[in-house]
């Protein structure tokens, strides 16, 4: 009686190995391409919406438009709002913009520097202001955001996009 593997029992099992091996390693890639996409939606989605949260928020609190800065209609768009926050010493309206400086969202109080609200790992595509009420007492101001994800790759698991759309009214106090 003889001991041991033949070669075609030794064949059977490397390959049933390799199969094993290689559904292992599928199963890892595609762990981590789907992780990798959901971090870039992610990361799109979480700075689009908070620049949108924060625009909506300054419109609806803010006195009125001020025409002459703003520019609505076509991108990149800017709006520039009357408001008594943020009042330096002695004064008792200011002024706050929204434009694009670079490939990001920046917000800016008068006589300050602009604050970008969108992150480096992501790029604003579009940012268009319109005048969709023109009410004198409560004007309306839509808003239109795309933002990507910022990458070099040209790989799918890289590629991020959101575009949202929003609308303030001026709210009289």
């Amino acid at each position: 009686m003889r001991k041991g593997f033949t070669l075609i029992e030794t064949l059977v099992y490397v390959a049933i190995l390799a199969i094993v091996i290689s559904a292992v390693f599928s199963y890892f890639f595609w762990t981590v391409n789907s992780n990798i996409k959901t971090k870039a939606m992610r990361e799109t989605l979480d700075n689009a919406r908070r620049a949108m949260e924060i625009i909506t928020h300054e419109i609806k609190e803010s006195e009125s438009i001020y025409i002459p800065t703003s520019v609505f209609g076509s991108h990149p768009g800017q709006i520039s709002l009357e408001t008594k926050k943020y009042l330096p010493e002695g004064e008792v309206i200011t002024y706050i913009d929204f434009f694009l400086c670079e490939d990001k969202i920046c917000f800016k109080k008068e006589s300050q520097n602009a604050i970008a609200l969108t992150s480096n790992r992501v790029k604003v595509s579009k940012l268009e202001f319109n005048q969709v009420a023109t009410d004198l007492l409560y004007p309306s101001i839509q808003i239109e955001l795309k933002v990507d994800y910022n990458t070099l790759a040209d790989k799918p698991e890289y590629q991020a996009s959101v575009e949202l759309f929003s609308t303030a009214s001026l709210r009289s106090f």
